[in-house]
């Protein structure tokens, strides 16, 4: 029998005999857009989620999530969305990070990143030693702690499914590829959930508040970018000089992508995009200080604003829920672990090795997010506590830098290792 191809929601009419449903991109972006405004209507009708910094794609990607998981319990086709807008939004807005950057604020936190490379590292070998300690516990290969280690939670759902088929094949862990798509979703969901809580424990608990350089550092943004529209203050020429900014940028990234693949280095697409960010923040204001720059402008918070809220929307409302059944006693069970030593290792370790500032509490509901999830997640984390609290512009300069560009390459040296013990 073969097997029959997926329905294109919006593209393809041929809806009845199909065992699968894919939503076309137009209506994938579409429905982001939705799961939004349904994430803002719960945050503002739900006091909880406020309080607790919860970004609004994470509780309308979570209902949508779940709602996904009705339709294809009831109707036995799973879903699938197609994600190429996503993944343009996310190199938009890690570009739009880069063209924000200063090498003045990159040289003062030079030792911070530094710092912070060698608690991720170090914790990249706590987290597989918990995985493979649950997998154990249930009987499982060691191996399978990887795919509930770093290479789901720190790696995300690329680095599971990129070693799925070696440790399923070499180790014999059947499922591994499953597994690590499972524990990935699971790790999304908690570190969504867990950023702004801490955040709120240790902001609220010790009455941090944003250093004064920060405060000075934002002051050129004004308000936020949704007020300083309202009022008048951002213009379409503004946006559309801010998008110029970022396809340069991208332009140049992505040749550098390339070259660098050429090369045989492999690194996300949106590394090289957000360091051309970086270099053209800082040549070109030199080279032409009579040009208006985009860099810290309300018009380029705007667009990194948007970009952020709907890649995440649609990475929550896409997740599989349903993969999570299938492996739910060793999944869980481990997860709940992973969870527990995470948050522990964040307030007793990471915390205080930051600092113990409000700097050091934003960075610790972003590190849930590297922890756990993933880079985006991490933002979203930051950026909720940060609309609520504060800025701490350094931040988030210093973690997508670590979490995206060194993370991976130590990642690769760590799972290899412990897949050969």
């Amino acid at each position: 029998m073969t097997e029959a191809a997926p329905v294109y929601v919006g593209v393809d009419p041929q809806l009845a005999l199909d065992a699968g449903i894919a939503v076309g991109g137009f209506w994938s972006l579409t429905i982001g857009f939705v799961v939004f405004f349904i994430g803002a209507s719960l945050t503002a009708r739900f006091n909880l989620l406020r309080a607790y910094s919860i970004p609004e794609p994470v509780s309308g990607g979570l209902l949508a999530a779940a709602a996904v998981w009705a339709l294809v319990a009831l109707s036995g086709r799973e879903v699938s969305f197609d994600l190429t807008a996503r993944d343009a939004l996310l190199i938009y807005f890690f570009t739009a990070v880069g063209l924000n950057a200063k090498v003045a604020d990159l040289l003062r936190g030079g030792p911070i990143l530094a710092l912070m490379l060698a608690l991720t590292v170090g914790y990249m070998v706590v987290q597989n030693g918990v995985g493979m300690a649950g997998a154990l516990l249930f009987g499982l290969p060691s191996q399978a702690g990887v795919m509930m280690g770093t290479a789901a939670l720190i790696g995300g759902h690329g680095t599971a499914i990129a070693w799925g088929p070696t440790v399923a094949e070499t180790y014999g862990v059947a499922g591994g590829a499953e597994l690590g798509i499972a524990s990935a979703t699971m790790g999304l969901i908690m570190a969504s959930l867990l950023g702004g809580p801490i955040a709120k424990f240790l902001i609220e608990g010790r009455g941090l508040k944003p250093s004064d350089a920060d405060l000075a550092q934002a002051k050129p943004e004004g308000a936020s970018a949704q007020a300083t529209l309202g009022a008048g203050l951002v213009t379409h020429v503004d946006v559309m000089r801010s998008l110029l900014a970022i396809h340069l940028a991208i332009a140049i990234g992505v040749a550098a992508h390339e070259s660098l693949l050429a090369a045989g280095v492999r690194l996300p697409t949106f590394v090289p995009c957000l360091l051309a960010g970086i270099l053209l923040s800082n040549t070109v204001p030199l080279a032409l200080p009579n040009a208006p720059w985009p860099a810290r402008s309300p018009a380029l918070a705007l667009v990194s604003e948007l970009a952020l809220a709907v890649f995440l929307s649609m990475s929550l409302m896409s997740m599989q829920l349903w993969t999570l059944a299938a492996k739910a006693g060793p999944l869980f069970v481990t997860m709940a672990m992973q969870a527990a030593v995470a948050t522990a290792f964040i307030l007793f370790v990471v915390f205080p090795a930051m600092g113990r500032n409000y700097f050091a509490a934003v960075i610790s509901a972003g590190f849930t997010g590297v922890t756990l999830g993933a880079t985006p997640t991490a933002v979203a984390n930051m950026d909720a506590v940060t609309r609520r609290y504060g800025p701490a512009p350094l931040a988030f300069i210093l973690l997508p830098l670590v979490s995206a560009f060194f993370v991976d390459i130590a990642n690769a040296f760590v799972i290899g290792f412990f897949l050969g013990l």
